[in-house]
This record gives C-alpha cells, structure tokens and sequence, in this order.
C-alpha cells in the first residue's frame, strides 16, 4: 500500500468509527425499514444504533480494498452493504484529493444489496 493509500484508509477508518465530524452518514430508506420492522420511531433508532455499531465492529478480509472504503455484513439477520465516497466541502463534486481531510467530505451510505 502507498502512503497515500493509508491515508484514506486510515481516514476512512475515522468515518466508520464515528470520529470524522465532517462526514456525512445516509441509511437508505429501504435499509432502515427493513432493520426497524414495524416498532415505529423507537425502533427507528435502535435500529440505527445497532447498525452503526456492528458497522464500527466491522473487520476488513483480504479484497475488501486498501482504502477500506466498502464493506458487506451480517446486521439483525439482514445482508447489509457500506460503501465511503468522497465529495468536495460543499457535496457538489467528487473530491480532488480523498487524502485531505481540508478538501474532502466522506459520505458513507448503508444500504441492503439490492439498493446498490
């Protein structure tokens, strides 16, 4: 892997962790729906709650990417798919360098497979 590359992975890391501020996290609907079934807003939440937890628990294998910018898992039963883009600071473009953190904003979706 190249410096750059650690840089975003490590960065992407930070995004997947909670810890990046600036990144923007987006459930699809179809996601949400099928993790909180039908307990309401309530459920809503937990849902959420344990979705970015298995999602912060989640261990890269081998062809996962050096970026570690997507993944696939197991949440309450259902298959489940992240993936990290990244966007210029005001969400218009693609990011010119995924490797600054002044330049870039991390979006992370989590979608069911059939989103994708």
């Amino acid at each position: 892997m190249t410096d750059r590359t650690c840089r975003i992975a490590m960065l992407n890391d930070r995004c997947r962790q909670g810890f990046d501020r600036t990144a923007r996290i987006v459930i699809t609907a179809a996601c949400l729906a099928t993790l909180a079934g039908e307990g309401g807003m309530a459920r809503e939440i937990l849902a959420q709650a344990e979705l970015m937890a298995a999602i912060r628990r989640y261990v890269f294998k081998p062809g996962d990417g050096c970026e570690r910018a997507r993944g696939d898992l197991v949440a309450a039963g259902h298959a489940i798919r992240f993936t990290i883009d990244y966007y210029d600071l005001s969400l218009e473009w693609g990011s010119e360098d995924p490797a600054d953190p002044l330049v870039t904003t991390r979006v992370m979706t989590i979608m069911l497979p059939s989103d994708d």
